[in-house]
């Protein structure tokens, strides 16, 4: 099929793999534009059938209970981000020389001739908040723009739809961009790359070799992070348009082609007349919410894209303080007798934790739940000076009382062995024993939530009305 658009889809034989989120409106799309497409799916249960009698009733054939076999006469599969790349379907495509594309692909091949360009941002940690800062930041300097992709509206509804943008924020998780070969952003950015997803691309060179595709044929910038070296690495490799630019962001006093902060002012020496000599002041740290540093690192990384696209200054300092960060990140949920309690249930895995843990000076932990194959020595030695207590919950807290003993002798550890509701008012009444005035209680768990809750919101939820009941 080449990298080209696709004009004609009329009687291809498009296989979509995965319903969800993204098969069932790949398969409406592709239906609609005259292709003959097949579903399948792995499942068979009743969420699976709902969806599978909704596409039969427009005349797609959908497959439950069988996601490996190829279906005969498929020349594209269209598949689910989730979807592993050793799965036996992929290989009986690629041994037959079958494209194999993702949401993301069919998305940007989709796109009209005049269609806004795409600021795309990818990292282990911070790209939620990153593209909606960024997309606040565009809204600020007036442009047409949304925050999607793997967060709020869909790609393909974002490109297929009525609204006209002039220009979009993009998150791209490492899934995505695996199936992405022709994506080609106008900027993009690697905020930060940690340990994460290794079982589904099989080894840390392969991930970072999935996050790099997002800087392919770049035109303008390629963003990095200064303190990760592997993100400057990603950017040296990638093949970029004539002229595109490597700009790095910092914590620290920027060089020429970088942002950072000077004198608790994030500055910009890279979109600017004489970068040698000259900084542009464009809003203060106080204008970031919560100013934590990886936030502040999230609004240099939002900032440097936007001033790539060509948005002046007042842009960035107006779009940063209209933007109110999603629920369960660094959420300072209240104080009770001197002890700030803070939410961090987004924090997932132990890069996102170490970055919270990081924000605070005096810390009792709350941690724990599903490990996900992480360890925990790194992130506890790295934050042990910090930590005053430590109260774990979860299926694998084990892991992490076993590197607190290793790293951090001295902190004292309860181990709740409960998964009952009231587990986490018993954490957190464990976690107020352990304060002083000036502490902080932070739910920071470095692990999945969905051993003892639904998912990370929930977790959060069940933090903030025990701290509540506290107060009460």
């Amino acid at each position: 099929m080449g990298s080209g658009q696709v004009t004609d889809w009329q009687g291809k034989h498009v296989t979509v793999a995965g319903l969800g989120v993204s098969g069932v409106p790949a398969a409406k799309v592709l239906h609609a534009r005259g292709a003959i497409v097949t579903v399948v799916n792995d499942g068979d249960d009743a969420r699976a059938r709902e969806q599978a009698a909704e596409l039969e009733a427009l005349g797609v054939t959908v497959r439950l209970g069988d996601g490996a076999t190829l279906p005969e006469g498929t020349e594209l599969i269209v598949t689910a981000p989730g979807w592993k790349p050793d799965k036996p379907l992929f290989q009986a495509a690629r041994a037959a020389g079958i494209e194999i594309w993702g949401d993301v692909e069919l998305a940007w091949r989709l796109r009209g001739p005049d269609a806004a360009p795409w600021l795309a941002v990818t990292g282990t940690n911070g790209k939620t908040t990153t593209v909606q800062m960024l997309a606040s930041i565009l809204k600020a300097a007036g442009l047409r723009t949304a925050a999607v992709g793997n967060i709020g509206v869909s790609l393909l509804d974002a490109v297929l739809g009525d609204e006209e943008y002039d220009v979009l924020a993009v998150e791209l998780s490492s899934y995505q961009l695996h199936w992405a070969p022709s994506l080609r952003a106008h900027s993009a950015a690697v905020l930060n790359l940690a340990p994460d997803h290794l079982d589904w691309h099989g080894s840390m060179e392969a991930y970072a070799k999935d996050k790099g595709r997002i800087y392919e044929g770049n035109r303008v910038a390629c963003v990095y992070n200064v303190a990760d070296k592997l993100t400057e690495d990603l950017v040296r490799e990638a093949d970029v348009e004539e002229g595109c630019r490597a700009v790095g962001f910092t914590l620290g006093t920027p060089g020429p082609s970088q942002l950072g902060v000077v004198d608790g002012i994030l500055v910009d020496r890279a979109f600017v007349e004489n970068r040698q000599k000259n900084a542009q002041e464009l809003a203060e740290v106080s204008d970031v919410n919560p100013p934590a540093p990886h936030n502040i690192a999230n609004a240099l990384a939002a900032a440097a894209l936007a001033r790539a696209f060509g948005v002046p200054p007042t842009a960035v300092r107006d779009g940063l303080r209209a933007f109110t960060p999603d629920a369960h990140r660094i959420a300072h949920v209240a104080d009770v007798d001197g002890v700030s309690y803070v939410d961090d249930s987004k924090a997932t895995n132990t890069h996102a934790a170490e970055a919270s843990l990081a924000s605070y000076e005096s810390i009792v932990w709350i941690a724990g739940g599903l490990a996900k194959g992480a360890t925990f020595d790194e992130l506890v030695a790295k934050s042990a000076k910090r930590l005053r207590g430590a109260v774990l919950i979860g299926a694998d807290r084990a892991l992490i009382r076993e590197a607190l003993a290793r790293h951090a002798p001295e902190v004292p550890v309860v181990d709740l062995d409960r998964t009952d509701t009231g587990a986490m008012l018993a954490a957190v009444q464990e976690a107020r024993r352990l304060a002083t005035a000036g502490d902080t209680v932070l739910l920071a768990p470095a692990c999945a939530s969905m051993d003892m809750f639904a998912n990370y919101n929930k977790r959060g939820d069940a933090f903030a009305q025990a701290v509540r009941e506290l107060g009460a």
